[in-house]
């Protein structure tokens, strides 16, 4: 489709799955990284194969600085973002009491901090154009709140809120701001966790197993597109019935 796409985060995981499918639609793809370089170019030209342009860019997205370089560099590669997946995240499971004020604030501050740093940075150029998608990878336990990860549960929480309210914000100006909230994902975050552990949450799914990256993609792809022109504000849950 030719736009300027800007996933965070997509140097593997659900982020890489959701750069490859906007690289198959002819989109030019930016790819944030933080630390994993190598995964990141790894993306990159996996979307080049598919005949995309695309190119890396490696920013902390907790990071006001580093956000607003990242986006004023991408624009100047590709033009103004007329998309944005707000994907980047982390994940720890630990009792509440244990949690520390650095977790605290590093779950904060990558979930959190960075939509909304992301989204503040890439809003002008979507006001002027009058036109924009804007996607933000929340969880179904934000929905559900889950033991062991509160901090977690809460940021995602958190997103689905801002979502709804800056849907409501920019709508005027023709800009769409929606959610998806995965359920059990077979990633390499939820590849930590113990056979007996996948083994329940796969029972407690009615599909009876995890979902792929290439469904929340896919999810991400419909939210950008012109099937969606008339969603925003709206929390899309990718969970295979685990929540309803």
């Amino acid at each position: 489709m030719n736009r300027t796409v800007l996933i965070t985060g997509a140097s593997r995981g659900i982020g890489r799955a959701i750069a490859l499918a906007f690289a198959a639609e002819g989109d030019r793809v930016a790819i944030n990284y933080h630390t994993n370089e190598a995964a990141a170019r790894a993306t990159a030209a996996d979307c080049r194969a598919l005949g995309a342009q695309a190119e890396i860019f490696r920013a902390d997205v907790a990071c006001r600085e580093d956000v607003f370089a990242m986006v004023r560099t991408a624009e100047h590669t590709f033009g103004p973002v007329e998309v944005l997946v707000n994907n980047a995240g982390i994940a720890q499971q630990k009792l509440f009491t244990d949690i520390t004020e650095a977790d605290w604030r590093r779950m904060t501050g990558t979930h959190l901090d960075g939509t909304f740093y992301c989204c503040q940075a890439v809003l002008p150029a979507m006001i002027r154009a009058h036109s924009g998608r804007i996607i933000n990878i929340s969880s179904m336990w934000g929905q559900t709140g889950a033991s062991c990860e509160v901090h977690y549960s809460a940021v995602k929480a958190g997103i689905q809120g801002l979502t709804m309210a800056l849907a409501k914000e920019v709508g005027p100006s023709g800009i769409l701001v929606n959610a998806i909230a995965p359920g059990v994902i077979d990633t390499e975050m939820n590849a930590l966790l113990d056979a007996e552990t996948r083994a329940a949450l796969d029972d407690e799914t009615p599909l009876c197993r995890a979902g792929r990256t290439e469904e929340i993609a896919s999810a991400a792809v419909f939210l950008a597109g012109p099937g969606s022109s008339f969603i925003t504000g709206q929390i899309l849950g990718v969970n295979g019935g685990f929540i309803t």
